[in-house]
């Protein structure tokens, strides 16, 4: 093997150990401690432009939902550069074809007006998420031969039964149900992202800059599974 290519391959190997992502299934992304992730894309609220008592409800209703967690429960804020090339084409194809033609000199001063907001400065769109974890085995017993086989690969462990992952898995929406419930109590909208969400998500998070010119391609054309 070429000592490039060798290069190369040692590489992806090492970048990849630690990544602490074992794999990604059935909308849940599973660690190698073996312990499962869902991740909630939440909406904002423009709290600035309430009222006075709607500030002071949405801030009880948060402290009321904090106090009500009994788990651990990750909220992250995520601002990404705006890529508005898409944009601009579609508003250059609705000016060729705008048959009015000071609707379609409107379209071009616009896309002119666009284009030198986005030449002064970078334009910045921030998402919201809500990452709900369950860790199987807390607070259980179990024998020592399954006990080492959980502590030497607990991923593993956790492939070789789909029951044991579908009845984990079930606890994970036990609680991403309380969660959403609890968010839309005070006007925000939670939606758990699918197994092609999730995974666009951590591959925009690992490769910033890749991902603004190669996208991730569909889900039937990845391989999901080691």
């Amino acid at each position: 093997m070429p000592k490039s290519k060798l290069a190369k391959k040692q590489t992806s190997a090492s970048t990849q150990q630690y990544l602490d992502i074992a794999e990604i299934r059935d909308n849940t992304v599973i660690l190698k401690d073996g312990s499962l992730r869902a991740v909630l894309l939440c909406s904002s609220i423009n709290f600035a432009l309430k009222s006075e008592d709607e500030q002071n409800a949405i801030i009880q209703s948060y402290i009321s939902f904090l106090n009500s967690l009994d788990f651990p429960l990750q909220l992250v804020v995520q601002s990404r550069k705006l890529n508005i090339d898409k944009y601009l084409e579609d508003l250059k194809a609705r000016q060729q074809d705008q048959p009015n033609e000071l609707l379609r000199t409107q379209i071009q001063e616009y896309r002119s007006f666009v284009e030198e907001i986005v030449s002064l400065g970078e334009i910045m769109g921030k998402r919201f998420y809500a990452v709900v974890p369950y860790a199987p085995g807390k607070g259980t017993r179990k024998g020592f031969f399954a006990e080492l086989g959980s502590i030497v690969s607990p991923a593993k462990a956790l492939k070789l039964s789909n029951k044991l992952f579908q009845n984990y898995q079930a606890k994970l929406q036990s609680r991403i149900e309380k969660i959403a419930t609890n968010l839309s109590s005070f006007g925000v909208t939670a939606i758990p992202l699918d197994t092609h969400g999730l995974i666009e998500l951590f591959y925009m998070s690992y490769n910033v800059e890749l991902a603004a010119s190669q996208k991730v391609p569909p889900e039937d054309k990845l391989q999901l599974e080691a």
